[in-house]
């Protein structure tokens, strides 16, 4: 372990067993702020910190799903700018369960190897049903305390990166993937 040496054995092991990361949007992936012009255009801001954890979790077989409870193309072009799997989008689900479902078909993922990160009430229904629930640093005090374990960064703040970094560390792959950009190797 490099970075999260000082994390409960309980925690590294619930995130040595994830396989596949759900990530709420608004509020996790974004700080939850919506931008809207004259014309009624939605605006989001995606942190690119949280963008490369995203990137390194896919490179090293962490499968990433995305639920939201909006719909929007600025999602699908995100998804599709970090390589996202489409089929593990989930866009427009207020009530998040069913799509959640939907998932677990698909993927045939225990609910052991799976985790979620959210930020509000409307993600508990799946992060009470998930190995390793996730709360970003600034998500809502009653969420932060069903949660396993709260980012320090808020969302779109690079709490997705925190995340990522922890998973990866605690599988033994952090420490070689930085060390790659130190030492001249190709990085992907």
């Amino acid at each position: 372990m490099m970075k999260y040496k000082n994390m409960s054995q309980d925690l590294i092991d619930k995130a040595k067993n994830v396989k596949l990361i759900i990530f709420d949007i608004d509020g996790v992936l974004t700080d939850g702020s919506l931008f809207f012009d004259n014309q009624g255009q939605e605006y989001k801001a995606f942190n690119s910190k949280d963008g490369h954890g995203i990137r390194l979790l896919l490179e090293n077989e962490v499968e990433v799903a995305l639920i939201t409870g909006r719909q929007s193309e600025l999602v699908k072009h995100r998804a599709e700018n970090l390589r996202i799997n489409p089929d593990l989008i989930y866009q427009g689900y207020r009530d998040k369960v069913p799509a959640f479902n939907d998932l677990l078909e698909k993927t045939d993922y225990k609910r052991e190897n799976i985790a979620y990160v959210g930020d509000d009430v409307i993600d508990l229904p799946i992060m009470c049903q998930v190995g390793f629930s996730i709360a970003v640093g600034d998500a809502n005090w009653f969420v932060k305390e069903q949660a396993d374990w709260t980012t320090k960064l808020g969302g779109g703040k690079g709490a997705a990166r925190e995340v990522a970094e922890f998973i990866l560390d605690a599988n033994e792959k952090l420490a070689d993937l930085y060390a790659a950009y130190t030492t001249g190797k190709e990085i992907k």
